[in-house]
């Protein structure tokens, strides 16, 4: 989908710098981009801040002084990522939300990673997006044979729905929501899966991150209530953004969740697989395969409920 990208002209150059940064030994490449980036920095005096929570990638925060005010943020990608993720349609992304001023400014890309403007703000938590009680799944994962028929079944079904097709982040897990509260905004970070998606995967895939990632629990997934609301306010904004007025129907709300919740699916199924492959190729510390079985059970188990749902007429 990358070329479907327009990077607007008035969107800065991102140079590309001839460096490998080791994940095992990062700060000599680390300082090399520093120096490149921050001529003014002496490498004696940057402090370097090992960011723990990406399970895609490994992320450093570069700065100097006593406070992390102008901070480099270097992400090194994961081993064999370049099979789950284009990387050219990430930098066209962050291009053009900074460009729209939704983004950290991309300072670089450099051989295994890129460079990027620190947010200042809070990275939200789980607890900032959801209400409900604890429940954890553990089934195998199932047969190739089954995920096929499961993805025919994805494909045919919800192309159905009638999802309009947007421009979507399509990972909006907790920790790529910055709220800054001093200028009352809210932007969005990592665009490593950014690309034109309906619309409603990308709210069901928001939906299904109110479960957390380190301790994935879906009861937290938010409540038949919850979601009409929180529906009916992205439907105002959306058609006023659109020119479209900001007047929503009780029946697009429903055409809405009937369709965000039978995308959560696709998310659900997606994110199996993702952690699939992850689990084969990635150096991360982190219980892919585990993550895998829970994403696929909670497939099975959402998907009576959410087929049972219709259109209204």
């Amino acid at each position: 989908m990358a070329n479907y990208i327009h990077v607007p002209d008035e969107a800065p150059a991102v140079p590309k710098i001839d460096v490998t940064v080791d994940e095992s030994d990062y700060r000599p490449g680390a300082l090399k981009l520093i120096k490149a980036l921050r001529p003014s920095w002496k490498p004696s005096e940057v402090k370097i801040k090992f960011f723990t929570d990406g399970i895609t990638n490994k992320l450093l925060g570069c700065y100097v002084g006593t406070v992390m005010q102008d901070v480099v943020l270097v992400r090194i990608y994961g081993n064999k990522t370049e099979l789950l993720v284009d990387r050219e349609n990430e930098v066209k992304s962050f291009r053009v939300l900074h460009a729209h001023r939704c983004a950290p400014r991309l300072y670089c890309t450099f051989n295994n990673g890129l460079c990027y403007e620190f947010l200042q703000g809070t990275a939200l938590e789980p607890e900032h997006i959801r209400s409900q009680p604890v429940f954890r799944l553990n089934l195998e994962v199932p047969s190739p044979r089954c995920l096929r028929e499961e993805l025919l079944w994805l494909q045919q079904s919800l192309s159905m729905l009638g999802s309009p097709v947007v421009l979507c982040h399509n990972d909006l897990l907790c920790k790529n929501i910055i709220y800054n509260q001093e200028e009352d905004n809210v932007k969005f970070i990592d665009y490593e899966y950014a690309g034109y998606n309906y619309q409603a995967y990308d709210i069901g895939n928001h939906f299904n991150e109110f479960a957390g990632l380190n301790e994935v629990d879906y009861s937290y997934y938010p409540a038949r209530a919850f979601q009409l609301q929180w529906l009916r306010s992205y439907l105002e904004a959306y058609k006023e953004h659109k020119g479209q007025g900001s007047d929503v129907t009780d029946r697009e709300v429903e055409i809405l969740y009937v369709q965000v919740n039978q995308f959560a699916l696709a998310s659900h199924f997606i994110w199996g697989l993702w952690a699939l492959i992850q689990a084969k190729f990635s150096t991360i510390d982190f219980d892919f395969l585990g993550y895998a079985v829970l994403r696929f059970n909670q497939y099975f188990k959402m998907k009576p409920e959410v087929i049972a749902l219709s259109l209204p007429e």
